[in-house]
């Protein structure tokens, strides 16, 4: 089934796996191959060689543009276009995603999981909440730890969700009635305790179109989780 799909990323983000990808230039007439360094950017690319050929692609604002001048209403004007029509939202989550030096509200990733959550109304249409992926990509040495660890012992994984930006930890373990368990002094969730769920990049690849239907469930189901939907 073809979906609509947003994709939130710092495209300029080099902080990533490298994937060996090469351009050809002009050198004193002859075409010669150059490597290019990979950044997130790239992903994206892979990711719509990857999904459904039925799924359509919505991109992210470039993150070069300042966000200084922009009101809030041009803001949303902007975003709403790109997300309205849209059902789910892959935010790829990398290493180099937040800036630490621009408040949240200067960024578009923020921003556009916000305009994600919302329902908005355009020409008599409402939109409806989208579904939401939390897709890791592996950072330089190839290595998802900087946010996702597993647990051998308690057979679940552990989320670095301070790393990430407010509004995207606040939908995570935010079931209402959680399933938990005891394990080594601490609690474990089980089920579906995200609303916002985290899957690795090498995974999502093999099927992602099991993930975005998974997003689709989670979001008939929305009132089951406390959403934040605004940017603090």
């Amino acid at each position: 089934m073809g979906r609509n799909v947003f994709v939130s990323y710092k495209y300029s983000d080099s902080k990533v796996q490298d994937l060996d990808l090469y351009e050809l230039v002009d050198f004193l007439g002859s075409k010669m191959k150059r490597k290019i360094a990979t950044t997130v950017r790239h992903y994206v690319d892979k990711l719509a060689e990857k999904i459904e050929s039925d799924d359509h692609i919505y991109k992210g604002e470039d993150d070069g543009e300042s966000m200084k001048s922009l009101a809030d209403s041009t803001i949303g004007s902007k975003l709403g276009d790109k997300i309205f029509y849209s059902s789910v939202t892959i935010v790829l989550v990398s290493k180099g995603m937040k800036d630490t030096f621009k408040d949240e509200k200067d960024q578009w990733i923020p921003w556009e999981v916000s305009y994600s959550l919302k329902e908005q109304t355009r020409q008599d249409q409402r939109s409806k909440t989208n579904g939401v992926i939390a897709v890791v990509l592996p950072d330089e040495l190839g290595s998802y730890e900087y946010y996702l660890t597993r647990d051998a012992e308690c057979e679940c994984s552990s989320l670095n969700t301070p790393f990430l930006f407010e509004i995207l930890r606040e939908n995570m373990f935010n079931v209402k009635v959680p399933n938990k368990r005891l394990c080594n002094g601490r609690w474990v969730y089980t089920g579906d305790a995200s609303y916002i769920q985290s899957v690795k990049w090498d995974d999502f690849v093999v099927k992602p179109s099991a993930y975005i239907e998974k997003a689709i469930d989670l979001r008939d189901r929305k009132d089951e989780f406390e959403l934040r939907k605004n940017i603090k």
